[in-house]
């Protein structure tokens, strides 16, 4: 096997490395399976050249196939990250959780945890390391201030806690 460059490297918890074993499961099993189903009953209908099951039943194969690959190199490219901070090092860095305070707009203060850019999800409060403000935190420290510029405008942030 080729040595993994670093720029396809997906930096990931071990958790989300699980999610994305279970999906890749899920879609090489009972997914392929129930596109293969569809397929079979779509060709019984006959002429393939009016058939519409046919042809949606054949795109799903087709996103399903490459969804499968796309997990494949993502799993095989994976480095877990750790989801706890080693050592005293109090900096913001990929794995940790972080409270910040809007200062531009005085909200209430919020908590992120940094992750890879496969396992972000704002509605879990999951910021990716990529993500303007993910990445304007990177390597700062409780009490530290950065400004960042969002769709919204620039803003200001002040680190209120690191774990």
């Amino acid at each position: 096997m080729a040595k993994t460059n670093e720029k396809d490297q997906v930096l990931i918890t071990k958790a989300g490395l699980e999610k994305l074993k279970d999906e890749l499961e899920d879609f090489k099993g009972e997914r392929r399976k129930e596109v293969a189903a569809r397929l079979k009953e779509a060709i019984s209908y006959g002429d393939l050249s009016e058939n519409s099951e046919y042809e949606e039943a054949k795109n799903e194969q087709a996103f399903i196939e490459g969804r499968i690959i796309e997990l494949e190199k993502m799993i095989d490219n994976a480095k877990i990250i750790s989801d706890s901070v080693k050592s005293t090092d109090a900096t913001v860095q990929i794995g940790t959780t972080v409270t910040v305070q809007n200062i531009t707009d005085k909200d209430d203060p919020e908590t992120y945890t940094i992750v890879g850019s496969t396992e972000a999800d704002p509605t879990e409060n999951k910021i990716s390391n990529e993500s303007p403000i993910g990445s304007a935190l990177l390597g700062k420290a409780k009490g530290e201030s950065i400004k960042v510029k969002v769709p919204a405008g620039m803003m200001e942030f002040k680190v209120l806690k690191v774990k």
